[in-house]
């Protein structure tokens, strides 16, 4: 034994209890390290989107547009709108009647077109008096010219309903 009474000689090898981990072991709480010690992001849930708005797409492309006739089609909507030539009518998509809207999607009825854009919420459907069209089936020159610096508000149902 060494007359040298300093920290160093009274430290003890841990290399036979387990190396570095087991002295950890013996001086933390290895249990709420364990649950205080950040893990990095949770995984994501989708299953509550899904519920919220369904795709029930079944492998068909975005849109309406197996749901739509262009707006040339319709004389009314063609007085209605003398702004825009035919070829700009040709390319705007009118939901038909009955069509349900995508949830938080961006509509425009083109019957009063002052009211502005809305989004709809779900479960809302393309009345018989109406002639929205959808942004995301438009493109972005064509509908800026029909809403102009309007935004879009989300569309309430009525307080009769």
């Amino acid at each position: 034994m060494s007359d040298d009474h300093s920290p160093g000689d009274r430290r003890h090898p841990y290399a036979d209890r387990g190396g570095p981990q087991a002295r950890h072991a013996e001086t933390h709480d290895l249990r709420r390290e364990e649950l205080t010690n950040p893990k990095g992001p949770a995984p994501v849930d989708e299953s509550f989107a899904e519920q919220l708005a369904p795709d029930d797409s079944a492998g068909r492309p975005g849109g309406h547009a197996d749901e739509s006739a262009p707006a040339a089609d319709d004389k009314a909507l063609r007085n209605r709108l003398p702004a825009l030539g035919a070829d700009e009518l040709a390319r705007l998509a009118v939901l038909e009647e009955g069509t349900r809207l995508d949830q938080g999607g961006t509509y425009l009825d083109l019957n009063d077109p002052d009211r502005g854009p809305f989004k709809a919420i779900g479960g809302q459907d393309s009345g018989p008096g109406n002639h929205y069209v959808a942004k995301r089936d438009t493109d972005y020159e064509l509908w800026n010219r029909l809403v102009g610096d309007q935004r879009a508000a989300v569309e309430r149902p009525s307080s009769d309903d």
